[in-house]
This record gives C-alpha cells, sequence and structure tokens, in this order.
C-alpha cells in the first residue's frame, strides 16, 4: 500500500485536490451540501462511539454482567467505538472532500485501523455465535466449557489474528516485492488507496464469507434445537425453563445483530471483488456509499440491545440516574424481571 502525497501543494479551487500534474479529480459540492454531509456524518459517529461507549461501560461496572458473553460483547464494542473515534473523522474528510491530505503516514495508519477495527468487529461475531451455539445446545456442560478464559483466549485471537494480519499486508514490503504482478499503476495524487487491489478484495473475501458462513451454520442448528427445546419447554422445572428461554433471547438477539451485519458488509464486500475484475468501475460516489453503510452497522448493536436486552436497559436508566454513586448499584442484579 502506497499513497501518493505531495506537501506544500496548493489545491486547486475547482476539479482537482492539488495543481500538480497527476492529481486526483476532486467532486466539488455546494457548500449547503458538504454541510449536511458533515453533519449527518457527525451524528453517525456520535451514536458509534457513545453507543458502543455506554455498552462497555455497562459490562465493565456491572457485576452481573461479568459473564464469558458479556465480556465478548464488552470487546466488540470497543472494536467499534475506536473505529467512531479514530477512523470516521478523517474517512468523513475524505468522502466529502473526495481528497487525502493528510500524507502517506496517516494513510497507512488509517487504513490499517480501518481494516483492523472491521475485522475485529467479524472475528467476535463469530466467537459469540460459538458461545450462542454452546449456551443452546449443550446448555449442561456451557459453564464448564465456555468460561471467563476462555472468552478471554477469543478476544486475544480476535485482536491479535487481524491486527498480525493487517501489519503484515500493509506494514512490510513482502507483497510489493513479490506480489508485484497484483499491483496497480500509482494512484493519482491526493488518494488514499490500496496498490494491491486486485490482491487485496480477493484476499478479503473470504476473510469475510469464511466467518459469515460459519456464523450462518450454527444460527441455523441454533434455531431448530431452540425451536426443539420450546416444544419441551412445558416438562421442564420452572428454573430450566426460564434458563432456557433467556438463552435463546439472547441467540435471537445476537443472531439479529449478525444479519445486520451482513446486510451492512455484502455490499462493500462484493463490490470490492466484484470491481477488482472489472478494472474498478464503480463510480466514487457509490463507494462512499457502500462504506458508509458498512460503517453504519458499527452504530447498530447498542440500538438492537436497547430493544432486545432487559439488562441493557435498566443499566441504561441506573447509569443515567444518582443512582449510578449507590454502593448498591455495581451489584444489582438486572437479569431479575
Amino acid at each position: 500500500m502506497r499513497a501518493v502525497f505531495i506537501q506544500g501543494a496548493e489545491e486547486h479551487p475547482a476539479a482537482f485536490c492539488y495543481q500538480v500534474n497527476g492529481s486526483c479529480p476532486r467532486t466539488v459540492h455546494t457548500l449547503g451540501i458538504q454541510l449536511v454531509i458533515y453533519l449527518a456524518c457527525a451524528a453517525g459517529m456520535l451514536i458509534i462511539v457513545l453507543g458502543n461507549l455506554f455498552v462497555a461501560f455497562a459490562v465493565s461496572y456491572f457485576k452481573a454482567l461479568h459473564t464469558p458473553t458479556n465480556f465478548l460483547l464488552l470487546s466488540l464494542a470497543l472494536a467499534d467505538m475506536f473505529l467512531g473515534l479514530l477512523v470516521l473523522p478523517l474517512s468523513t474528510i475524505r468522502s466529502v472532500e473526495s481528497c487525502w491530505f493528510f500524507g502517506d503516514f496517516l494513510c497507512r495508519l488509517h487504513t490499517y485501523l480501518d481494516t483492523l477495527f472491521c475485522l475485529t468487529s467479524i472475528f467476535h461475531l463469530c466467537f459469540i455465535s460459538i458461545d450462542r451455539h454452546c449456551a443452546i445446545c449443550d446448555p449442561l456442560l456451557y459453564p464448564s466449557k465456555f468460561t471467563v478464559r476462555v472468552a478471554l483466549r477469543y478476544i486475544l485471537a480476535g485482536w491479535g489474528v487481524p491486527a498480525t494480519y493487517t501489519s503484515f499486508f500493509l506494514y512490510t514490503d513482502v507483497v510489493e516485492t513479490r506480489l508485484s504482478q497484483w499491483l496497480e499503476e500509482t494512484p493519482c495524487v491526493g488518494s488514499c488507496q490500496l496498490l494491491l487491489n486486485k490482491f487485496w478484495g480477493w484476499l478479503n473475501f473470504p476473510l469475510f464469507f469464511v466467518p459469515c458462513l460459519i456464523m450462518i451454520s450454527l444460527y441455523v442448528k441454533i434455531f431448530v434445537v431452540a425451536t426443539r427445546q420450546a416444544q419441551q419447554i412445558t416438562t421442564l422445572s420452572n428454573s430450566l425453563a426460564g434458563a432456557a428461554k433467556h438463552e435463546r433471547k439472547a441467540a435471537k438477539t445476537l443472531g439479529i445483530a449478525v444479519g445486520i451485519y451482513l446486510l451492512c458488509w455484502l455490499p462493500f464486500t462484493i463490490d470490492t471483488m466484484v470491481d477488482s475484475l472489472l478494472h474498478f468501475i464503480t463510480p466514487p460516489l457509490v463507494f462512499d456509499i457502500f462504506i458508509w453503510f458498512a460503517y453504519f452497522n458499527s452504530a447498530c448493536n447498542p440500538i438492537i440491545y436497547v430493544f432486545s436486552y432487559q439488562w441493557f436497559r435498566k443499566a441504561l436508566k441506573l447509569t443515567l440516574s444518582q443512582k449510578l454513586f449507590s454502593p448498591q448499584t455495581r451489584t444489582v442484579d438486572l437479569y431479575q424481571e
């Protein structure tokens, strides 16, 4: 990956990022349209950051939420929150101005963080699917099979594998020296894009779809088992019936989260792969719509939790009230009806 950037170049006021030979063309919006786009992006970033910050705070603060599943949710929320804090501000400027003004170092770092947080999200969703599969399909052994230590290992893998993978392709010269046949021509001045577009697009395709296929297959099995459990629930004791109902609801909620993730990311992922075959004919505006639709997924999980989890709503009410400072609040049972 290499971004071409000329320090000190002056911005062309009409149609180019810089007034130099080889400058990228620039899409010029009216001031009103620019303001609307900036406000919409700022609102989206605010929802992403505040929503996921609250999820991270609630799971960390309330002892009743210190479970393996919720620790995975905490780590997922941190990935989405960091995406909103560290990636989306520069992405907003690039989308509105249609130029990259921040140099090669920040271009490389921005691409690294963008890829890291997005891959971390899908890895965590995959691990959460495994957790729900164990809880529904093997409930008696679940407490001993999926412990906090196991969840921490999944979290470590969920961050470590994307970090190592992304670092290898963005901060080493292995690709540029050994896979030069996959490299595109040097991009225009004022862009921030990967040179290895064809290679990158096809390499990221299985990284998206393999975890997705795992999640879909697990949730199909979860649905079958949960349906059978619902038919047998009358034969269970009240405590076992309540636990089974709780696990099914959690699996359903996380299944919705996975489904929304697929809807948000499928257009961008498919376009990236197909576009590499058609010599990158996707208009910049369409590409920006796809990538921001994918970014929007980071705002969805907290919204899903508000409508699905009673413990989330209780935690939100306590956090926004003066009871948060009470010594008993930290140990309150958020799962009690």
